[in-house]
């Protein structure tokens, strides 16, 4: 067995085995919410900050990467804008659209796709989807969490409620943006020629598998099958939007501008991936349709593991 298709047992021991626990920890009632929602504000303020610090310091900052982070923002802002157009500004309950918005824009690039992108191409191929995947970090910041922040606050009124500078502050500077403090750290220690010391590389890597279980826990918490098929309908669109338009749009572009067959391979492989988790934490923490997050993110998870992966495997390997 190459190494390839040995370390497609990280699909089952990150990704999925969290998700099962996480499960089972809600359906026996040995965790409550409130340490579920600890967990998640964890997971966001310290292992993102963390993990954004660590992989900015080694971020390549040569010209020809510069494509690179590009990609990563037209899969969040692409997806988003086309999901709004298409479908989210005809959902007339702002939660549900902040919601399917926030699923739309977000896909599953750093935990999933990173994992995907390492069987297939190893370290090189994780290196390419954690670059990505930072964009949508930073993206989740600056962009999503603002969004999420802005449909909340529309719905229960305090837009109208509050002076314009408050809510400004309340959407664009919260302790839910501090990754992006690791993320400038990690630029200004690269920039200044700083090496990364060796054990925090090998620390990077056990944060990897660490940040996969702490972000996959608790959407497993968070599953309820009931409402997953009361939503079913509404996520048809989100699962043709995920594995139809973005992915005609994105191979298009990667035959049309990438030369690296690594990085090209790396890019098919993401650009199919599912809803993301972070989709869910931000409905969690803002208060938005989680229900909704949730469907969507365990309807396309399950096609993507099932189906859409293996045929990637099976053309790419």
């Amino acid at each position: 067995m190459d190494g390839a298709s040995l370390r497609i047992l990280y699909v089952l021991t990150d990704l999925i085995m969290p998700l099962a626990v996480g499960y089972l920890l809600h359906q026996r009632h040995l965790v409550s919410d409130s340490v579920i929602n600890k967990v998640i504000r964890f997971n966001v303020i310290c292992v993102y900050t963390t993990l954004s610090l660590l992989s900015f310091w080694v971020l390549p900052l040569s010209w020809s990467l510069l494509l690179v982070p590009f990609l990563g923002m037209l899969l969040v802002l692409l997806p988003g804008a086309i999901g709004y157009g298409l479908f989210a500004r005809h959902i007339e309950n702002l939660l549900d659209r902040g919601a399917f918005i926030a699923s739309a824009m977000l896909a599953n690039l750093g935990t999933l796709g990173g994992v995907c992108a390492f069987i297939l191409y190893n370290e090189q191929g994780f290196a390419y989807s954690q670059i990505i995947g930072t964009m949508q970090n930073f993206l989740l910041c600056v962009v999503v969490f603002p969004l999420a922040q802005y449909y909340y606050m529309k719905h229960t009124s305090a837009i109208r409620k509050s002076s314009g500078s408050h809510n400004f502050r309340d959407m664009f500077f919260s302790i839910n943006q501090l990754s992006l403090l690791g993320m400038t750290g990690g630029l200004i220690l690269n920039a200044n020629g700083i090496t990364r010391p060796e054990i925090l590389g090998q620390l990077f890597q056990y944060l990897v598998h660490i940040a996969a279980w702490i972000a996959m826990l608790p959407v497993g918490f968070l599953i309820d099958f009931r409402q997953i098929r009361r939503y079913a309908r509404d996520v048809r669109t989100l699962t043709f939007l995920r594995f139809v338009i973005t992915p005609v749009i994105f191979i298009g572009l990667a035959y049309l501008i990438v030369t690296d067959p690594v990085l090209r391979g790396t890019l098919l492989i993401l650009t199919f991936c599912p809803t993301a988790i972070n989709a869910v934490l931000a409905s969690k923490i803002y208060k938005l349709n989680v229900d909704l997050a949730v469907s969507s993110f365990v309807i396309t998870t399950t096609a993507y593991l099932l189906i859409i992966f293996p045929l990637l495997f099976l053309l790419l390997h």
